[in-house]
């Protein structure tokens, strides 16, 4: 069973809700790559650049002064319940479309780095502070998580996989995607949101179940 997994590395409840899904996942077993989880692109801000920018004026600006400050202890709550390093201090606001490609890329070529690299991208932005809409950092992350950093920098020096982080959010319109994470089987949204880990494992059962009969 496949589920497109709609999500933007810098979104702190993609991170979490990614985190929870593969562990509802691992909570049910059954046979290897029984649930396969596939990356589709969705930019949560497709304004934003390469050049870093403040993320807390940024959260203010848009949602209203105070949002970043009311937003993010909640986060860093849940996100340490999960083993996951909120670092709001650090992270910037930066575009995501190259990186985008190169998950996508990835997926393509080298589907069973791809979650390996979400994570990374996740890790490197959140609990780093790292810009990942630099392509040299780009470059890196993908080394470390085992690709060819070579052809990594050769995709993001050009203009790969463009076209299918633009097919994606059409898509995502399609099956009624307006916000992320959101999780897509057959066409249609089946897990909204950063749901808990209860709620995600008995949608994947259910699920899992109506496939097997």
């Amino acid at each position: 069973m496949q589920l497109d997994v709609y999500s933007d590395m810098v979104c702190p409840w993609c991170y979490l809700g990614h985190r929870r899904l593969r562990m509802a996942i691992e909570r049910l077993g059954g046979p290897a790559g029984s649930v396969e989880l596939r990356w589709r692109a969705f930019q949560l801000d497709p304004a934003a650049t390469s050049q870093p920018k403040d993320l807390r004026a940024s959260i203010d600006r848009k949602y209203g002064p105070g949002a970043f400050d009311s937003m993010t202890p909640r986060l860093v709550e849940l996100g340490a319940a999960e083993g996951i390093d909120f670092r709001f201090d650090h992270a910037v606001r930066v575009g995501t479309f190259d990186a985008h490609r190169l998950l996508q890329w990835t997926q393509a070529t080298t589907p069973h780095r791809a979650d390996a690299l979400a994570e990374r991208l996740f890790r490197a932005y959140f609990a780093e502070g790292a810009n990942i809409a630099d392509l040299d950092v780009l470059t890196r992350l993908s080394a470390e998580v085992g690709l060819d950093s070579d052809a990594a920098g050769d995709l993001l020096d050009g203009d790969g996989f463009a076209e299918v982080v633009r097919s994606d959010a059409a898509d995502a319109l399609d099956a009624g995607v307006t916000g992320v994470p959101a999780v897509v089987y057959d066409g249609a949204v089946v897990i909204p949101g950063a749901q808990d880990l209860d709620t995600m494992e008995a949608v994947v059962r259910r699920l899992l179940a109506k496939v097997g009969g």
